[in-house]
């Protein structure tokens, strides 16, 4: 290799040695490919530790060997769970009920006045101060201030919330819209 050509560019020419010697480490298509990727990253992340006149190709060897042999090892430290036991033992809120919030929280949505609906969604969801809303619409700001209070008020109604109920709401954008308080003054 000569000095003056980036070894970056040099890369693509080891991919396929690479290829067959993370087989020869793994046995597997999948895992050969993602430890060539890992091998790849790691060398393009340290570059400027490569000695430039030095051989490229050993350089990258050993780090494809260094991070298949530190794999084994993490995977040494984690536990098989084969028959599912552990996983089973695992909870988590089941996804739908936020889509079921979601559809909840768009029918109200869609029940509000166009000019609630208009105000909600540039103040809570689009996150634009009152007055950039009010200057959107061409009204005072307390109109938008008004409106968008009595947007909140009358979704928290439609979805039958009682007051300063958390709508659990798992989509950020709908949450903001019904805040009580927006943080936008």
């Amino acid at each position: 290799m000569r000095n003056d050509i980036d070894p970056r560019d040099e890369l693509v020419e080891h991919l396929s040695a690479l290829r067959a010697f993370a087989m020869s480490l793994t046995r597997n298509s999948a895992a050969a490919d993602d430890l060539v990727q890992d091998t790849i990253e790691k060398a393009w992340k340290n570059i400027d530790k490569f000695e430039p006149g030095t051989n490229l190709r050993a350089w990258l060897f050993t780090i494809q060997r260094n991070a298949f042999y530190s794999s084994r090892r993490k995977a040494k430290r984690e536990v098989a769970d084969i028959d599912g036991a552990m996983a089973a033992s695992l909870s988590e809120k089941p996804a739908h009920d936020g889509r079921l919030a979601m559809n909840d929280f768009r029918k109200a949505f869609e029940q509000l006045p166009i000019e609630q609906r208009e105000a909600l969604m540039f103040v809570g969801a689009s996150g634009f101060s009152y007055e950039e809303a009010a200057d959107m619409c061409g009204v005072a700001v307390g109109t938008i201030k008004s409106r968008a209070n009595r947007g909140r008020r009358r979704l928290a109604e439609l979805m039958g919330l009682a007051e300063g109920e958390d709508p659990t709401i798992l989509d950020a954008t709908s949450a903001s819209v019904i805040a009580a308080h927006p943080q936008q003054g």
